[in-house]
């Protein structure tokens, strides 16, 4: 998974947002059980940029849900 922009954030509607964040979220969890394991090697920079990703979109949820 790239790295999303915020203006690429700003463009989803509530429906795309809810289901890009469960989908990060599950890839997360796949990275942590690997690094748990030992076995992730050239993913182990993504934990980090995932996360903050997640952040901002969940960000961006919470906005959404003030605004209306």
């Amino acid at each position: 998974m790239t790295r999303l922009s915020n203006k690429t954030i700003n463009k989803f509607n509530e429906k795309d947002l809810k289901s890009k964040i469960q989908e990060s979220k599950s890839e997360l969890a796949k990275l942590k059980v690997d690094a748990a394991k030992g076995t992730l090697r050239k993913e182990s920079g993504k934990l980090k940029p995932l996360r903050h990703d997640i952040a901002r979109m969940l960000t961006r949820l919470t906005e959404m849900k003030k605004e209306k």
